[in-house]
């Protein structure tokens, strides 16, 4: 949409806040949502068995495990620089990985998930990659605690967010595929700017999860 004014025109005239987003004539529907994309379409279509929260958060911490990793890597001059296909700092999408992921829980603990989250910039004094990567080690263990402490309503309450209300199990899987994209993002990133990631992309921890083909 950053390369196309005229279709976010389109998108905002419709009420649309952001994409991912499907539209045909006036119906449309927002947010990664293949079943509410199914219906829209009018195709057939069956989900994958609903991971288990705990499961979900096991992989979230694998996935920001890894993002941590590889960020540490990075240097200023790295953290600089914008992808072509997303304007957007490396700096400011390492940050956005943690920083979706922390939105999850305090979403659920809110009943509320404001839009306004996401588009957080990272704080202008992480200089570096290692400053980033360290606050993104406080996020894990914030998270860590919480998910110890979580009972099943916090999972099947319903949350308030930007493209319809979720069930706290609900925007868990989403909140999980939607920082795996990030990392895959970052790993792409790593190999353009020549840098060699700690570990091999975990893809094992991507099973099961709705996840776009596309990589941007």
């Amino acid at each position: 949409m950053q390369a196309d004014p005229e279709r976010r025109a389109d998108l905002e005239r419709l009420g649309i806040p952001r994409v991912p987003a499907l539209v045909v004539g006036d119906r449309f529907t927002h947010g990664w949502n293949p079943g509410a994309y199914a219906a829209l379409l009018g195709v057939p279509w069956t989900p994958a068995a609903a991971l288990a929260p705990l499961e979900l958060a096991a992989r979230l911490d694998t996935i920001l495990e890894s993002a941590q990793g590889l960020l540490a890597r990075l240097d200023a001059r790295h953290l600089d620089w914008v992808p072509p296909e997303r304007k957007r700092t490396v700096r400011d999408l390492g940050y956005h990985v943690f920083r979706l992921s922390l939105a999850c829980i305090d979403g659920i603990d809110r009943g509320a998930f404001p839009e306004g989250w996401l588009d957080e910039p990272a704080p202008a004094d992480f200089a570096d990659g290692r400053d980033v990567a360290r606050w993104g080690g406080l996020v894990r263990g914030r998270l860590a605690g919480w998910f110890e402490g979580a009972g099943e309503d916090d999972y099947t309450r319903v949350v308030r967010v930007y493209y319809g209300p979720q069930s706290g199990r609900d925007l868990l899987e989403r909140t999980t595929w939607h920082a795996a994209q990030h990392l895959r993002q970052l790993y792409d990133v790593a190999a353009r700017l020549g840098v060699t990631p700690p570990a091999p992309l975990p893809v094992g921890a991507f099973a099961g999860l709705p996840l776009p083909e596309a990589l941007w």
